[in-house]
C-alpha cells in the first residue's frame, strides 16, 4: 500500500496498542488532548499473561472513568477475593483476603477490548497495522513515518513493549536486567475452585491459577527454564495435575517472556515510555497491568501540566514497591529451603502473609492488625 500524503497532528501520538497504551490514551483523553494511537497489528491483540487485576488495578481503571459495576457486567469475568499459596503437593498453604474491595479476572483479549470501546468512545482515533519506520524531531514536535503514512505530533508516546523501537529511536533504550523467566499460558474449561488466585511454588518455578469466567480458569506457568508442553509442566505442580484432571483444554497455549528490568530515563525532549517499554517487574508479583494503569494517569496528567518531568519522577515512585517485591519473591524462587521456611510461616501465621498483600496492593497496615485508610496511588511528585 503506497504512503499516503496525509499528515494528521495530534496532541499525543502513542506507538503500542497493548493494554498500556491504551491506558495511556484513554487518561490523555480525558484531559481533554488530541490522541492518536498507531499499532502494526490489529485487533484483537491477545499476550499471554496472568489475567487477573489486583484491587488497586481495580481502582486506577475507575480512575480511567469506567463504571465497573456496569462495564464488567458487560463481559466474562470473576471475583477474586484474595491470594493463596500452596507448595507444589499442596501439603503447605496459605491465603490472604484482599481487604475492602475484590480484583477481577479477566480475559486479557476481553480486557483489551474494553479499553479499546472506552478509547473509541472518547474520540481517540487508530492507525491499524500502520509499523513504525523512522522518527524525526520538528520545531513543534516529532514526524512519525510508518509503512502507510506520515504523521506529526507534539508528544510521542513509546508503549511498544519491551523491544521498544521509540525507546530505541530516542536513546533510552539502555536497561538493566535484573531477571528473565519464561512463561506459558493455557485456559482450561472447568468451572472455577476458588475465588482466589493460587500460586503452586516449585523447584520449577510457579504456576499460577486465576478464574476468568464461570467455567474457565487462566493456568500461567512461570520458570527459569522452558517448558516444551503444558502437560510438561503440570508434572512439576501434582495438585494442580490433579485439579485439572477433569478439564479439557480451551483454545491454544502461548508463551512469552517475563523480565525484571529498569531503565535510567524514561523521557527525553517530547517522547516519553510507558509500559513494558519503560521498564518491568518479573509477572511473580501479578502487577503488571495494575503498574501500567498507573503509568498511564501519571503520564496524561504530567502532559495536561505540559511537564514531563513530573511524569519521569511519578514512574520511578510506581515502581519502586513491585520492584522491590518481585525480587524479595524471587529469593524463594530460588533457594529451596528459604521457599519452604517462608511458605510454613505463612501458614502458621496467615497475617504475616495478609500484611505484605496489603501493602502491595496500596493499603497501609499498622499495629494490631488494623488497616488505616486506604493508600491512593501516588501519580504525582
Amino acid at each position: 500500500m503506497p504512503l499516503s500524503s496525509f499528515t494528521t497532528q495530534p496532541d499525543v501520538l502513542i506507538v503500542g496498542a497493548g493494554p498500556a497504551g491504551l491506558a495511556a490514551a484513554i487518561a490523555s483523553a480525558n484531559k481533554g488532548l488530541h490522541v492518536e494511537v498507531v499499532d502494526a497489528m490489529q485487533p484483537p491483540i491477545d499476550k499471554a499473561c496472568g489475567e487477573g487485576l489486583m484491587p488497586d488495578a481495580m481502582r486506577s481503571l475507575a480512575h480511567l472513568g469506567f463504571n465497573l459495576n456496569i462495564d464488567l457486567r458487560k463481559v466474562e469475568n470473576h471475583l477474586l477475593r484474595g491470594i493463596r499459596f500452596l507448595n507444589q503437593q499442596a501439603t503447605t498453604s496459605a491465603e490472604a483476603s484482599f481487604p475492602a474491595s475484590p480484583g477481577r479476572g479477566i480475559r486479557r483479549i476481553v480486557l483489551h477490548q474494553l479499553l479499546l470501546d472506552r478509547a473509541l468512545a472518547l474520540g481517540v482515533r487508530f492507525h491499524w497495522q500502520n509499523s513504525v519506520q523512522s522518527i524525526e524531531p520538528t520545531s513543534t514536535g516529532h514526524l512519525i513515518r510508518t509503512n502507510r503514512q506520515t504523521l506529526r505530533t507534539r508528544y510521542l508516546i513509546g508503549a511498544d513493549g519491551h523491544q521498544s523501537r521509540i525507546a530505541a529511536w530516542a536513546g533510552l533504550s539502555k536497561a538493566t536486567i535484573h531477571s528473565r523467566r519464561i512463561g506459558l499460558r493455557q485456559h482450561y474449561a472447568i468451572a472455577p475452585w476458588t475465588n482466589y488466585v493460587e500460586v503452586y511454588w516449585s523447584d520449577h518455578g510457579q504456576a499460577y491459577v486465576t478464574p476468568t469466567s464461570a467455567n474457565e480458569v487462566c493456568v500461567a506457568f512461570v520458570s527459569n527454564k522452558k517448558f516444551p508442553t503444558v502437560d510438561h509442566a503440570l508434572t512439576h505442580f501434582p495438585a494442580l495435575q490433579r485439579q485439572l484432571a477433569s478439564a479439557t483444554l480451551s483454545g491454544s497455549a502461548r508463551g512469552s517472556i517475563t523480565l525484571g528490568r529498569t531503565l535510567p530515563r524514561v523521557t527525553t525532549n517530547n517522547i516519553a515510555l510507558i509500559g513494558d517499554a519503560s521498564g518491568s517487574v518479573d509477572a511473580i508479583t501479578g502487577s503488571g497491568l495494575g503498574l501500567c494503569f498507573h503509568q498511564a494517569i501519571a503520564l496524561a496528567n504530567s502532559l495536561h501540566t505540559e511537564n514531563l518531568a513530573l511524569y519521569q519522577c511519578a514512574h520511578r515512585r510506581i515502581q519502586r514497591p513491585s520492584r522491590i517485591m518481585s525480587r524479595s519473591l524471587l529469593l524463594m524462587d530460588r533457594f529451596p529451603h528459604l521457599r519452604a521456611l517462608t511458605l510454613t510461616a505463612f501458614q502458621r501465621r496467615p497475617l504475616l502473609l495478609e500484611y505484605l498483600l496489603h501493602i502491595h496492593i496500596g493499603y497501609r497496615p499498622c499495629s494490631f492488625g488494623v488497616l488505616t485508610n486506604r493508600l491512593q496511588p501516588d501519580y504525582t511528585c
